[in-house]
C-alpha cells in the first residue's frame, strides 16, 4: 500500500486467482505480500518463489533479486537463516553488474548491515544501512527508506547514542503512521521499534507507538501486521498497562503460530504464565512457567515469585539466588526487582539491601521511569522492613507518582499497598485505610484476584505453624506490622497482660527472643505481606 490506498490488500488478494498464465491486476511481489499480510505465509513463500524463477527467465535480474530478498525477509522472520542466508547470497549474485545502478542493490545491504550489527560491528553496520538510504533516497523508494533508518536508530542505540536512535526512530514511524509505507514494512519497523523500546526500558513510548499503529490498523482491514517478536512485545505493553484480557490474547497467538520460533514461544509462554499468576491462577502459571522453560527461556522471576505465592519461601529464594548469579542481560532489573521482595519475606535483609542496591544503580544509569519506579518500590519496601517507616514513605510516594505518569495500574496498586503498611507502622490508620482501599479498587479494576482478596483479608487462612494458636498467630502478625503492645491489646480487645502472656508463648514455640525475630519469623512464614 501507498499513500492512503486502504483497499491494496482486498485488490491484490483478488488478483491471486490471476497469477498463473495470465498478466496479474498488480505484481507479483504485491500479490505476495498481500498473502503474507493475511496470514497465508506459504502461499506467499510459492508466489515469490514463482515471481523469482520467472524474472531469472526473462533476464530480469533486478526482479528476481527483489524477490530473492523477500524471500529471505520472510525466512528470517520464521527462524530459517540457512535458506535466507542462501537467498541473499542468490541475490547479491544476480546483481553483481549493477553496482548502485537499482533499488534492488539499497535492499541487498540491509543483511549485511544486520550481521555487521549482531556483531558488534557497529560503524560497518552503519556505513551500509546509511548507504542503502541514500540509495533508497535516489529511487523515491519510501520502504528502503524507512528500513535504512530504523536500522540506523538501532545502531546508534547499541553504540550508546539512545538519543539519536530514539529520534530516528520516532522519524519512521511517523512515516509508518502517515502511510507512506507498504503494510509488510509498517509492521516490520513498528516491531523494530517496540523491541528498541523495551531495550531502552521505554514503556511510555512503547505504549504511545502501539495505539499509533493500532489506529492505523484499524484502516487495513484483514491485514496480519504482527509476527513473532512483535506479538510477546505487544502483549507486554498491554499487560504493563493493565489490560490483562486483550494482553492473554496476543500471548495465546503468538504461541498458536505454527512458523512461530521456539524462542518466541517461550516469550509467549512466559507472558502467559505473568498473567496467569497476577490473575492468581497458581496452577496454570506453574505449567506456563515450566513450558516456558522447556523452550529455553528463564522462568524467573516469575516462577520464583509464584513459589513466594505459594507460600514456598525456601524455594522461591533459592530460585531467585540462583537466577541472579547466572544471567545479566534484559531480564536482570526483573530479578533484581524479585529479589528484595523475596530475600524481604525470608528475613535475608542483607541480601535484600544488596539486591535493591544493584537495581537503584542501573535505573540511574538507564535514566528510566519505568526502572526508577521498580527501584523506588524495592527500595521503599526495604526500609520499610527495617522499621524506617518515614524514609520508605518518601521512596514509595515518588515510585506511586512514576507508576501513575507510566499509567501502570497495578505497579501503583502494589505500591499503594506498601504505603498502607507503613502508615501502619507510623501509626496512621486512617492513611493505612485510605491506601488500602484504594489498591483494591485498581486490583478490582484489573482483575488481580489475589492481590485483591490479600489486601482485604478475605483470601484463605494459612494453618497456624508451628503449634500457635490462632490468637498467637493474630498477635505475632501485629508485632511484625510494628505495633507496641498496648496498641496490640486496644486492636484485639485484650488486655496488655495478656498481651504479654502471648509474646511468651510465642517466643517458647518458636525458640526466640525478640520482637526482630518474631517479625523475621511472621514475614518468612507468609503470616503477615
Amino acid at each position: 500500500m501507498r499513500g492512503q490506498d486502504h483497499s491494496f490488500l482486498r485488490d491484490a488478494w483478488g488478483s491471486l486467482g490471476t497469477m498463473a498464465g495470465s498478466e496479474p491486476a498488480r505484481s507479483s511481489l504485491e500479490v505476495a505480500a498481500a498473502a503474507y499480510l493475511a496470514g497465508r505465509e506459504a502461499e506467499s513463500q510459492e508466489l515469490l518463489t514463482r515471481a523469482h524463477h520467472a524474472a531469472v527467465e526473462r533476464g530480469d535480474r533486478p526482479a528476481a533479486a527483489r524477490a530473492a530478498f523477500w524471500l529471505a525477509f520472510e525466512q528470517i522472520g520464521r527462524g530459517d537463516m540457512a535458506r535466507a542466508s542462501g537467498w541473499i547470497a542468490r541475490a547479491r549474485r544476480l546483481l553483481e553488474e549493477h553496482a548502485e545502478g537499482c533499488v534492488e542493490c539499497g535492499y541487498i545491504l540491509l543483511p549485511q548491515a544486520l550481521e555487521a550489527l549482531g556483531r558488534g560491528e557497529g560503524a560497518r553496520a552503519e556505513a551500509a544501512f546509511g548507504e542503502a538510504e541514500a540509495i533508497g533516497l535516489r529511487f523515491h523508494d519510501a520502504d528502503l527508506v524507512a528500513l535504512a533508518r530504523q536500522g540506523r536508530g538501532r545502531v546508534f542505540i547499541a553504540t550508546r547514542r539512545a538519543a539519536e536512535g530514539v529520534a530516528l526512530l520516532d522519524e519512521v514511524m511517523l512515516s509508518v503512521t502517515a502511510g507512506e509505507v507498504t503494510p509488510v514494512v509498517a509492521g516490520t519497523v513498528y516491531c523494530s521499534v517496540i523491541s528498541a523500546c523495551f531495550e531502552l526500558y521505554d514503556v511510555a513510548r512503547a505504549r504511545e507507538w502501539t495505539e499509533a499503529l493500532n489506529t492505523w490498523c484499524a484502516a487495513q482491514p484483514g491485514t496480519v501486521p504482527y509476527r513473532g517478536d512483535c506479538l510477546v512485545h505487544r502483549c507486554e505493553v498491554l499487560r504493563l498497562g493493565g489490560r490483562w484480557r486483550d494482553a492473554m490474547g496476543e500471548a495465546r497467538q503468538a504461541t498458536s503460530i505454527s512458523a512461530a520460533r521456539q524462542a518466541v514461544r517461550a516469550a509467549a509462554l512466559y507472558e502467559l504464565a505473568e498473567i496467569h499468576r497476577l490473575q492468581g491462577e497458581l496452577a496454570m502459571a506453574d505449567e506456563a512457567y515450566r513450558g516456558a522453560a522447556e523452550q529455553g527461556r528463564l522462568p524467573h522471576p516469575g516462577l520464583a515469585l509464584l513459589r513466594l505465592a505459594q507460600g514456598d519461601v525456601d524455594t522461591a529464594r533459592t530460585s531467585i539466588s540462583r537466577a541472579l548469579a547466572e544471567h545479566r542481560g534484559r531480564h536482570r532489573s526483573a530479578l533484581l526487582a524479585a529479589a528484595v521482595e523475596i530475600f524481604t519475606a525470608a528475613a535475608d535483609l542483607a541480601a535484600a539491601r544488596e539486591a535493591s542496591t544493584e537495581l537503584t544503580q542501573v535505573a540511574e544509569v538507564s535514566r528510566s521511569p519505568w526502572l526508577r519506579a521498580m527501584a523506588l518500590r524495592a527500595a521503599g519496601a526495604l526500609l520499610l522492613a527495617e522499621r524506617r517507616p518515614e524514609t520508605a514513605l518518601a521512596r514509595l510516594q515518588e515510585a506511586l507518582t512514576l507508576w501513575r505518569e507510566l499509567d501502570m495500574p497495578y505497579e501503583g496498586a502494589r505500591t499503594r499497598a506498601v504505603i498502607g503498611a507503613a502508615c501502619d507502622q507510623l501509626g496512621d490508620a486512617e492513611g493505612a485505610r485510605l491506601e488500602r482501599e484504594a489498591a483494591a479498587r485498581a486490583y478490582r479494576d484489573i482483575g488481580a484476584v489475589a492481590d485483591l482478596a490479600a489486601i482485604q483479608g478475605t483470601g484463605p487462612a494459612p494453618p497456624s505453624p508451628d503449634g500457635l494458636t490462632t490468637r498467637e498467630v493474630d498477635v505475632l502478625r501485629l508485632v511484625a506490622g510494628g505495633y507496641t503492645n498496648r496498641a496490640i491489646a486496644d486492636a484485639l480487645g485484650i488486655s496488655e497482660k495478656t498481651v504479654a502472656r502471648h509474646l511468651s508463648n510465642i517466643f517458647t514455640k518458636l525458640d526466640l527472643s525478640t520482637r526482630a525475630a518474631a517479625t523475621a519469623y511472621a514475614f518468612r512464614k507468609r503470616l503477615v505481606q
